[in-house]
């Protein structure tokens, strides 16, 4: 009796040497007309496509955070921040333009002055010696369904993230 691969992700690639599970964000930068970039997160992979556009692979249950911005002629058209996890096989998925297949969103935002809250709070977890991509998921939800009734979101504490990393490993 022959083992078969014990690796799901050796086996499942894709023809350009990319893995099949992982959700992909693809993003454009032209200086100072339209400018994406990952604010956190912990790409597994990265590939160049073009002068302009790069295309960042996270694993399965990966959070990550992407800001756009983009102008013309006249000022700002588009500020805009997302913090994702990617997607489990099976899972249901949220879809953006940017994002392939798709993933959990866990926090949506436009408009400077939210993006900037946003920011100011993804600052203050990083002052606590905290890595953003680490943060539970649930707080991300909080922080944007705060936003959207217009309060004010509570702070991110080391005490609440001990606890969930501790549930995060039991649940492994």
């Amino acid at each position: 009796m022959t083992v078969q691969g014990s690796s799901k992700r050796a086996t499942n690639t894709r023809p350009d040497g990319f893995d099949t599970d992982l959700t992909f964000v693809e993003l454009t930068w032209k200086e100072g007309r339209v400018e994406q970039w990952v604010r956190f997160g912990k790409p597994t992979c990265e590939r160049r496509i073009d002068q302009h556009r790069r295309r960042f692979g996270f694993a399965p249950g990966s959070v990550f955070g992407v800001n756009r911005w983009a102008s013309n002629d006249f000022g700002t058209v588009l500020s805009r921040f997302d913090i994702l996890c990617a997607a489990h096989t099976g899972e249901t998925i949220q879809t953006l333009p940017f994002l392939r297949p798709g993933g959990g969103l866990l926090l949506s935002t436009h408009g400077w002055p939210k993006v900037e809250r946003v920011l100011q709070t993804i600052d203050a977890i990083e002052a606590l010696g905290i890595n953003t991509a680490d943060v539970a998921p649930d707080y991300w939800r909080h922080v944007h369904n705060r936003m959207a009734a217009g309060q004010a979101a509570h702070a991110y504490t080391r005490l609440q993230h001990r606890a969930w990393l501790k549930r995060r490993s039991l649940e492994q």
